[in-house]
């Protein structure tokens, strides 16, 4: 049976990662380390000032989940010194096995060093997120060799998985924009530094096979041909990091005087995308912005929204605030920030709230650089700590509003938005739909829109010329219109006059609009999740050779059926990550198998997204919200499966053998439809069971659900039997007598 889902107009953000716990910002997380080697802090300082390779932990707990032959490390540069009882910290868990924790390999963990209030970095990476793409982060205290070291920032790290949830890819150039040395004159502040890849060596850091050449290009088109930008930079996330930096007083970044700490990774599009990376020291910890000396709290209370909006050195805050529209655009995210987080004291909620849950861990850290009660006062007054000064987050906040408001920039008065609406209302795929809103006097309007989060937004002019499904000419209602291309289409509204200019929804590019087209459904259990392989090493390859993650699907039907416009994903938070294949089709009865390898390129049905074997989610659904199937499993080892049994329509348990895209349970093995000949007890059992029969019988035989013999016993003729399956895994077994073929299902259930 097929049915019609309607269209309708919600609001959603494209954050797109996982929710996790280990980086829940109301809970500690405990994070224990233990080295076989008393000198392990020699060892790691040893390495710091060498090649900062790891050394190995012989385990690692997290929360209380162990994971041995660990490697750690000390990071950072002007948060590590060797003298230091707690330094920063690099824990890789997949540096020797394969292994993670709810899917995370790297754990990055921050000292604090510069911070009295120890929630700077939780803090502004909260804020942050609410605008474009960042790491998560929380708190986590640390034990090496059973003694406490102390209170952390536990911060996500921008790897392959943290670019697969929020990019759909991670394949591509990733550049890590810190300096060789903050002592040099080489900083990556986007200069154009010729065609010569081996000039930037020193300024950046490669972290993708391949990337260099992307980067020059990046450059030359930012210095040289500025018009294009749009081509290689998604240029709205540029915006938003530039304009939380200064809001924030965030000056260890692109904005301060070494231009670093982010990172470029060019997406699908062959566009770099920025992502804010090390924000221990927002909040003014850092107060140099590369133009004369370090900024006294009041300059950094006062510092001008156009900061280095001459500067040469800073290429790209030049021209984007040397473009009127970018300019507009960037007071505009700037007003936004200011007043969704400032004036409405809603950060200093947030800073409450965190200086709460990091209270009784502060005060049992035994190598806390700052007091306890200067923890307790560190939002109203000011800490030096050696050359630096870390203002009191509220006194330098709340001054930074008021100055900032009172700017000429922030006093411009921007058009106003309202009434967003659109026909139809019920919009089918192929359909032309109409968007219309009121606007106060706008120079000019568009409509961004786009048909999946991993595109560009189209622009199409608004219009008020009665022509636009927009009533009369001249009446401040303007029109514009796109093809509903996709199940899901996005679009946000950007107007602006001569002085101002503003968006809607405000937080966009980075939240939008969307439209949820009528489409054709399927009925829930007609198509179903029916294995499910996490860690494939040796099971099955895909079209180019590969051993990926995969999903088998099973159609509970007798007819064809349609994929069209479903949606895989890992994340029931995110329910829409990976639209499947246009003109997939599932035969009656039949298997489909979807490999999850973020390799939408190559022959086949692939999700744009991996499974962790540790333990994951998956989901098949439609963006009306309809869910077809969805399942959760644990950590699983190599080429084990979670399977259904019976095939299409059973409860899900683990196998050691799959059987990919053939029936999960053995073929011809099912529950008798005449009365069986034998009975057994306990059902589920534990470490025996008892079988008992209607006549003698000299054998008896347990099969596992793939048919094969487990357990063949040979006796004098009996009509009763204790079995041991002491030795039989949790699973679905069937048992038989003799000769006879009926058989009765067992559960083994420990």
């Amino acid at each position: 049976m097929k049915k019609r889902i309607p269209a309708i107009l919600i609001l959603i953000s494209s954050v797109a990662a996982k929710a996790q716990n280990l980086y829940d910002i109301n809970t500690i997380q405990k994070i224990e380390i233990n080295f076989t080697y008393s000198n392990w802090d020699y060892m790691m300082d040893t390495a710091k000032s060498g090649s900062e390779d790891y050394i190995m932990a012989e385990w690692v707990k997290i929360n209380g989940v162990q994971f041995d032959s660990v490697g750690v490390k000390y990071k950072g540069n002007s948060s590590y010194d060797a003298t230091n009882m707690k330094n920063p910290l690099h824990i890789e868990l997949d540096w020797i096995k394969n292994q993670d924790y709810q899917g995370f390999s790297d754990v990055k963990l921050g000292n604090g060093f510069s911070d009295p209030s120890m929630i700077r970095e939780v803090l502004s990476y909260k804020i942050l997120g609410n605008y474009m793409h960042c790491p998560r982060s929380n708190f986590a205290q640390v034990y090496i060799n059973g003694s406490l070291y102390g209170l952390y920032s536990n911060s996500e790290a921008v790897n392959k998985d943290f670019l697969s949830d929020h990019f759909y890819s991670n394949q591509h150039a990733l550049i890590k924009c810190n300096p060789q040395s903050t002592m040099g004159s080489s900083t990556p502040k986007l200069t154009f530094l010729g065609t010569d890849s081996s000039l930037y060596f020193t300024s950046y850091e490669l972290k993708s096979d391949y990337g260099w050449n992307d980067l020059v290009q990046l450059t030359d088109t930012l210095n040289n041909n500025f018009s294009k930008i749009e081509s290689v930079l998604d240029i709205d996330r540029a915006i938003w990091m530039l304009a939380f930096n200064n809001v924030m007083v965030n000056l260890d970044s692109y904005t301060g005087a070494f231009a670093q700490n982010y990172y470029l990774y060019m997406d699908d599009n062959a566009r770099f995308n920025s992502v804010v990376w090390d924000l221990n020291m927002c909040f003014g910890g850092f107060n140099m912005t590369g133009i004369g000396g370090p900024l006294s709290v009041t300059a950094m209370q006062n510092m001008s929204p156009t900061l280095h909006s001459t500067s040469t050195s800073r290429p790209l805050i030049k021209n984007i605030l040397g473009n009127a529209m970018y300019k507009r655009m960037y007071i505009a995210h700037m007003r936004t920030i200011a007043s969704e987080m400032i004036s409405s004291g809603a950060y200093i909620t947030d800073a409450n709230t965190l200086m709460s849950i990091a209270d009784t861990a502060v005060q049992s850290d035994p190598y806390k650089f700052f007091t306890y009660t200067q923890f307790q006062n560190s939002l109203t007054t000011s800490y030096t700590s050696g050359p630096m000064t870390a203002p009191g987050i509220q006194l330098l906040m709340n001054a930074r509003d008021t100055y900032l408001q009172g700017t000429t920039e922030f006093l411009q008065v921007a058009p106003v938005v309202s009434g967003i609406g659109y026909t139809p209302v019920a919009p089918a795929l192929n359909d032309t739909v109409w968007i219309t809103a009121s606007i106060t006097t706008p120079t000019y309007a568009y409509v961004g829109y786009r048909g999946s989060v991993q595109n560009i937004f189209n622009k199409v002019q608004l219009v008020d010329d009665g022509m636009h499904n927009d009533g009369a000419t001249g009446d401040n209602v303007y029109g514009a219109f796109f093809v509903v291309s996709s199940p899901l289409m996005q679009y946000y509204i950007y107007a602006e006059n001569a002085n101002a200019g503003m968006f809607s929804p405000a937080r966009a590019e980075h939240e939008f609009y969307a439209i949820t087209a009528t489409v054709t459904t399927v009925n829930e259990g007609d198509v179903v999740i029916n294995e499910i392989m996490p860690s494939n090493s040796l099971t099955a390859q895909d079209a180019g050779g590969d051993y990926d993650d995969w999903v088998e699907l099973y159609n509970n039907t007798s007819t064809n059926i349609s994929l069209e416009n479903v949606y895989f994903s890992d994340d029931y938070s995110n329910p829409l990550k990976s639209l499947c294949k246009s003109g997939t089709v599932i035969g009656p009865n039949d298997y489909l198998i979807v490999w999850l390898d973020q390799d939408t390129t190559q022959p086949g049905i692939h999700a744009n997204f991996k499974l962790s074997a540790s333990g994951e989610q998956f989901m098949l659904s439609y963006a009306s919200g309809v869910v077809l199937d969805s399942t959760t499993f644990g950590a699983m080892s190599a080429d084990q499966s979670v399977q259904r049994c019976p095939n299409g329509t059973g409860p899900f348990a683990t196998y050691t053998t799959a059987t990919y895209a053939s029936e999960n349970c053995f073929v011809g093995i099912h529950e008798p439809a005449r009365e069986s000949t034998i009975s057994i007890y306990p059902n589920p059992a534990n470490n025996f069971v008892n079988i008992v029969a209607q006549t003698e019988f000299e054998e008896v035989t347990i099969l596992n659900a793939f048919g094969q013999n487990v357990i063949n016993l040979k006796t004098s003729p009996l009509r009763s039997i204790a079995v041991n399956t002491n030795e039989l895994p949790n699973g679905i077994y069937f048992v038989k007598t003799g000769m006879d073929t009926t058989l009765r299902k067992l559960i083994i259930s420990r």
